[in-house]
C-alpha cells in the first residue's frame, strides 16, 4: 500500500511518502478501510517532533500517524456483522495517514448520505475530542454554564455543540479579535481570554472546558465555582493545587462510533459547521503538516484517492 512513514523524529520533511509499504493483516474482528482521506490534527506534529510526546502516546519508529479515516470498506474480519465490502465509513483509530487502515469492527460507523465521503474525515478525533470534554470531563448537566476556551477552533466548535445539545447554557472563550465571529455560534455569550479586563470581570461557571491550557487555563481557575469542573484537554493545569474545590479533569479522546455518526448527521442537517481550510495529496503530507501548524483556519485534509 502507499503510506507517509516517520522513520525518525523532527521537521515536517521527515514524513516520507512509500508506495510499497506491506498492507495491513486484519483478523476476525477487524476491518480494512480503502482510505478517501484523512486529516491533520495537532498531535500528529506534536508526535513527529518529539520522541518523548510520541512515547506518551504510544507511538515507537517507524510510524504511521493520524487518527481520522474516512472511506470504503475494503475487507471485512470473519466476525464482523452489520458492515459490507463498499459501504462508506468513518473511524478514530490509528495509522492513518496510508491507502489502506485497518479498524476494529466495533470502532466505525456509516457515512450518512448527504455527507462528502472526503470531507468526513474531518470529523472523527475533534468532534469525539470536544464531545468527551464536555459529557465525559466536565460530565456537564443541562441548566449548567459552561465556558469553552478556544471555541472558534475545531475542537472548541464540536465542544460548543456538545454542550448545546445537552441545554447548557455556553460562553465562548475566543481572542479579541475574534467576537464578532465567536457570535455566529449561536451561544449565550462570548468573552476575549486575552483580555485582561474582561477576564477580571468574569463571573463563576459550572465547568470550564479548556483547548488551550498555559496561563489562560490557570486564570480560569478562579471561576470555576467551589465543586465544578476545569475539563481539560491539555493534561495537568498549574495551580490547581490552590483550587482544591475545582476538580480538574484531564482527557483523552476515545472511539464512540454512534456520537461520531450523531456529529455526521448534525453536519449533514446543517446543525453543526467545521470549516475545513484545504485539501492535499497523501504524499504531501509534510506540507500539510506545515500549513496546519502554522494556523490554517479550519481542517486540512490529506487526499488519499
Amino acid at each position: 500500500m502507499k503510506a507517509v512513514v516517520l522513520e525518525e523524529f523532527g521537521g515536517p520533511e521527515k514524513l516520507l511518502y512509500k508506495t510499497d509499504v506491506p498492507d495491513p493483516e486484519i483478523s476476525d474482528d477487524e476491518v480494512l478501510i480503502a482510505t478517501a482521506a484523512s486529516s491533520v490534527n495537532p498531535v500528529d506534529y506534536k508526535v513527529r517532533g518529539s520522541g518523548e510526546i510520541a512515547g506518551m502516546m504510544g507511538v515507537s519508529l517507524p510510524a504511521i500517524l493520524g487518527r481520522d479515516v474516512s472511506g470504503l470498506v475494503h475487507r471485512i474480519g470473519s466476525r464482523v456483522a452489520g458492515v459490507a465490502v463498499g459501504d462508506r465509513v468513518i473511524a478514530l483509530t490509528n495509522s492513518t495517514y496510508a491507502s489502506l487502515v485497518k479498524v476494529p469492527a466495533t470502532d466505525i460507523t456509516h457515512i450518512p448520505e448527504g455527507v462528502d465521503t472526503v470531507d468526513a474525515a474531518a470529523l472523527p478525533l475533534v468532534t469525539l475530542t470536544g464531545d468527551q470534554l464536555i459529557r465525559e470531563a466536565c460530565a456537564l448537566q443541562p441548566g449548567q454554564t459552561v465556558l469553552v476556551t478556544g471555541a472558534l477552533g475545531s475542537v472548541g466548535r464540536s465542544a460548543v455543540h456538545s454542550a448545546k445539545t445537552l441545554g447548557a447554557k455556553v460562553i465562548a472563550g475566543v481572542r479579541k479579535k475574534q467576537i464578532d465571529k465567536a457570535q455566529t455560534l449561536g451561544v449565550d455569550g462570548v468573552v476575549a481570554l486575552d483580555d485582561d479586563e474582561a477576564m477580571q470581570n468574569l463571573g463563576q461557571f459550572d465547568a470550564v472546558a479548556d483547548t488551550v491550557g498555559g496561563e489562560t487555563a490557570t486564570k480560569l481557575l478562579n471561576h470555576v465555582r467551589e465543586g465544578g469542573v476545569f475539563g481539560s484537554l491539555l493534561g495537568p493545569v498549574a495551580g490547581s493545587e490552590l483550587h482544591p474545590g475545582v476538580r480538574v479533569s484531564p482527557m483523552r479522546a476515545h472511539p464512540d462510533p454512534q456520537r461520531l455518526k450523531a456529529f455526521a448527521e448534525d453536519l449533514r442537517d446543517g446543525k453543526f459547521t467545521l470549516p475545513i481550510a484545504t485539501r492535499f495529496p497523501l504524499e504531501q503530507a509534510g506540507e500539510a503538516q506545515a500549513y496546519a501548524q502554522k494556523g490554517a483556519d479550519g481542517k486540512v485534509l490529506l487526499l488519499a484517492l
